[in-house]
């Protein structure tokens, strides 16, 4: 586990550092944990790294997550929240990660891992007692953290996604911009000087949901306990494990610190496999080793000391070693300025981020100097000087009584009440404001997207040397031939300039957050071999990292191989992309008014795709991945203007007298799914429409006209294959609905395998039109015997569709209100299983599963007849697989039949 074990460390090891606080009480006061001043009336800022905190906000760890979600109690909860934020005189700024962190790749291979074998269990648990899994089991729902990012915009509560490195910059916007606490639970943040650090994980509203309660982590007491000095704890972090230098390579190192007369020596080399002792053995071994140094500044003879037992690839450990130390010594200071601004950037140029300076500096991959300069100790070398303790926040009496059940500190024994309360006036609300058409938006922002609500910007951006495009791409006076030429070229924007300057050839690609090279064959700051396997690695606290069984690999010898867990391939060179298109899709990134996929795709070429519940074993239903990979395809093709690029070439070699050639455009997709491991990408080829030519995505994202505004629909449209006349009929498919008609139509498409059944077509539609969806205080009561695996297994479909098309639609310049979106107004997870259980089960009619209402069965018929508009479903042709790179271009195909 390395550093990453240290939060639970604290919590086990070090109960007097850990003090519950009521949020409310310290709003109230003039300070703020007895340290940095407030004015008197001004809030509480907080701000809270939700990637710790999704679980919370989503509600806590209550049963019917498995169902696929339950949009409108999530609704209900982060509107109680937000409540109690505005009553309490508390501000939260709420950090999404929106970074591809191509460094920290292999720790989210090892999540993947875990994850996929906790869906498994999830199925079979559901396959054998039929009731929902154990909350220990918590997966997160599909499109959960989409949702969650809407629902705090709706309710006004501040949003921005982070785009290089999401720990670095969390904290230098913690810093940078005067928040009075961190709220998050992470190591990282425990061991980098963060001034106030509050718990993410015990974060809960109190029965009447006025209080807002949470721990607050002392880090000198924690000091104390560990008799370190907290001025090492650069050094300390460095030499637990992290994203840099993994615990594996420093297994050799940390059995060396126990010595062979300790009890767990025997386990240091089990059958040739990698061993790691357990954590908190290695954090108190590891805090003596750092307390017992005498001169902590000359990493040189650090390196040489910690190494001397490393069997190979001793310089390369040596180099991440110091880069660690680099890292984590400038998380720690102030250093580094925030990357998101408080005002415009007065240039009208790109905001340059120093945090992407830094990041480009630790990327590089010659060695650093041997020395760092680290505050000097005042006394005697090797004798940790005194330091002063900031004051602690005293708890109020009460504070923290209102544990939830069962240890789920997300709501206290009788908090349903309240929250749910809030839940049923929300959806009532909800239930008064379900239009048929754009009637419920108010005027002035009828059509318009939510970034310009939100954020409006001038898409008229100034000239000059930021893009990373040539003359010809960029001029619109340039004769045709040149702009044919443009076409296709390496769309590198420097992610660590913050800029569109094309980085210096010399700077390699790093382990944080670096963007791959396409010429070359690997990654060159992967630093090791990543075509060789690795070897097991087991540990006695988790295990983990064993399934990587396919490589069918013989397992060196102790600490004799790479330990990168993954392998990256190469892709082609990137299309050019406009620079006013890159500099908006930043803009809208940082302030979370975009799916953060998009950027990615557009500056990076890769996106990683997260396990969802699925049955391996189960060969009716194809897995999420595969079944709405051509969405992605023909987003990818929007993003980077194929239709466009196509015309260009075929005038191009009509001039020639030659046949055209369409350089191929792919993107890497990291996922695991059934028959397929996450520890390497696929290429998937972009692909045009068909049947049109899409308008380029700066018509999409910038263009006023109202063919720009016909265009953004039938893009969405013709991305998910419903281009049909009655789709855009609100008679037939109401405007809140499209989304969900159009996923189902989609998935009606698979061919080969019937995914969607007729009465489970009908339960989909049954749930979205039920006044129970907006009741959630009676979906709580609702009862569901026998859960079925398949309708779990379909919900998480859905869900996996429903992002996908929330992506096409911001891909494609929001042309459905985003309000019109959020899948609160036409799922829910519990309900649907209900159905579902009527409709194939009990074999129940249509006006049972509309619980009588003749309007409602009308309304399911109408949208019925829309979905199936124009499909086959003949007897189907031999099924093939979802082609990849290899694929002949083309645009949606003719429905397939199921």
């Amino acid at each position: 586990m390395g550093v990453q074990g240290f939060q639970e460390y604290i919590e086990k090891h070090c109960p007097t550092a850990v003090v519950p606080v009521e949020l409310q009480k310290l709003a109230r006061g003039s300070l703020v944990g007895g340290g940095r001043q407030r004015a008197p009336q001004s809030p509480l800022r907080l701000l809270v790294d939700a990637e710790n905190c999704l679980h919370r906000l989503y509600g806590g760890f209550y049963t019917d997550w498995v169902s696929g979600g339950q949009w409108n109690h999530m609704l209900g909860y982060l509107a109680a929240l937000a409540k109690a934020c505005f009553n309490g005189n508390i501000e939260l700024l709420v950090c999404f990660n929106g970074a591809m962190e191509k460094g920290r790749l292999h720790e989210w291979v090892k999540r993947q891992v875990n994850e996929r074998q906790t869906a498994q269990q999830i199925v079979s648990h559901i396959q054998n007692k039929g009731t929902p899994p154990p909350k220990v089991w918590f997966l997160p729902p599909v499109c959960m953290v989409h949702c969650i990012r809407l629902a705090l915009l709706r309710f006004h509560i501040g949003v921005v996604q982070s785009i290089e490195d999401h720990h670095l910059e969390v904290i230098s916007l913690c810093r940078e911009n005067g928040f009075h606490g961190l709220v998050a639970y992470d190591s990282d943040y425990a061991l980098c000087n963060i001034p106030y650090y509050f718990s993410a994980h015990a974060l809960k509203l109190s029965r009447n949901g006025k209080s807002l309660t949470t721990s607050q982590y002392l880090m000198h007491e924690v000091a104390k306990q560990l008799d370190l000095n907290p001025n090492r704890f650069v050094i300390f972090a460095s030499l637990l494990g992290n994203h840099i230098l993994p615990d594996e390579d420093l297994a050799a190192f940390h059995w060396s610190l126990l010595g062979p007369e300790h009890p767990l020596a025997s386990l240091k080399v089990r059958a040739h496999q990698l061993v790691l002792p357990p954590c908190d053995v290695v954090i108190k071994a590891v805090a003596d080793y750092v307390r017992n140094m005498t001169d902590f500044s000359d990493l040189e003879a650090i390196a040489n000391d910690i190494f001397r037992h490393s069997q190979s690839r001793t310089d390369d450990k040596v180099v991440r070693f110091k880069k660690a130390v680099e890292y984590y010594s400038a998380a720690s200071t102030s250093q580094h300025f925030s990357p998101y601004q408080v005002g415009p950037n007065q240039t009208g140029g790109p905001v340059v981020s120093p945090v992407a300076a830094v990041l480009s500096h630790y990327a590089a991959l010659a060695p650093l100097p041997q020395t760092l300069n680290i505050p000097p100790l005042s006394g005697k070398a090797g004798v940790q000087p005194a330091y002063t303790a900031p004051p602690v926040v005293e708890p109020g009496p009460g504070t923290g009584a209102n544990a939830g059940p069962g240890g789920d500190p997300g709501l206290s024994p009788g908090t349903c009440g309240s929250v749910l309360a809030v839940e049923s006036a929300v959806g009532k609300t909800l239930a008064e404001q379900v239009p048929s058409s754009f009637s419920s938006i108010p005027p002035k922002e009828k059509h318009t997207p939510l970034y310009e609500r939100s954020s409006p910007i001038n898409p008229s951006f100034p000239p000059g040397g930021t893009a990373a495009t040539s003359p010809s791409s960029s001029s619109s006076t340039t004769s045709s031939e040149n702009e044919d030429n443009a076409g296709f070229t390496a769309n590198h924007v420097s992610d660590h300039k913050g800029g569109w300057d094309r980085p210096s050839e010399s700077t390699a690609e790093g382990e944080l957050g670096g963007w791959d090279k396409p010429s070359e064959s690997t990654a060159e700051g992967e630093l090791g071999d990543q075509t060789k396997a690795n070897p097991t690695v087991t540990s006695p606290v988790a295990q983990g990292l064993e399934d990587i069984g396919h490589l069918n690999a013989q397992i060196p010898s102790l600490l004799s191989m790479p330990t990168r867990n993954h392998m990256d391939i190469t892709t082609p060179p990137l299309p050019m992309v406009a620079p006013e298109v890159l500099r908006v899709a930043q803009h809208r990134h940082k302030k979370g008014l975009m799916y953060p996929y998009i950027y990615h795709i557009l500056t990076k070429g890769e996106i990683k795709l997260s396990v969802t519940i699925e049955d391996e074993a189960n060969q009716e239903l194809p897995s999420a991945v595969q079944l709405f990979r051509p969405i992605r395809q023909h987003v990818y093709g929007v993003l980077f203007s194929l239709a466009e690029a196509k015309k260009k070439a075929e005038r191009l070699a009509m001039r020639r007298n030659r046949l055209p050639e369409y350089p191929p455009v792919a993107v890497k997709e990291w996922a695991a799914y059934k028959g397929k491991s996450p520890h390497t990408p696929e290429l998937v080829e972009a692909l045009p429409f068909r049947e049109w030519t899409c308008p380029n995505l700066k018509k999409l994202w910038l263009g006023k006209a109202v063919e720009d505004k016909n265009g953004r629909m039938r893009a969405f449209l013709a991305c998910m294959r419903s281009d049909a006349p009655a789709m855009l009929n609100p008679a037939c498919v109401p405007t809140h609905l499209l989304v969900l008609c159009c996923v189902l139509r989609f998935m009606l498409q698979w061919p080969g395998v019937r995914v969607l059944r007729g009465k489970e077509l009908d339960a989909f539609l049954a749930q979205a039109l039920s006044p129970k969806l907006y009741e959630p205080e009676q979906l709580q009561e609702l009862k569901i015997d026998n859960l079925d695996p398949r309708g779990v297994q379909l919900a998480a479909l859905f869900m996996s569709g429903v992002d996908m098309a929330l992506l096409a639609n911001d891909v494609c310049g929001q042309p459905i209100p985003w309000e019109h979106c959020c899948p609160w107004m036409y799922f829910d997870g519990k309900l649907l299983q209900s159905k579902l259980i009527r409709a194939v089960r009990d074999k129940a009619p249509l006006i049972d599963l509309c619980d009588g209402q003749v309007d409602q069965v009308n309304k399911v018929k109408k949208m019925r007849q829309s979905i199936l508009e124009g499909l086959n479903f003949s007897p189907p042709p031999p099924p093939t697989p979802t082609p990849c790179l290899s694929t002949p271009q083309g645009g949606p195909s003719t429905p397939h039949p199921t």
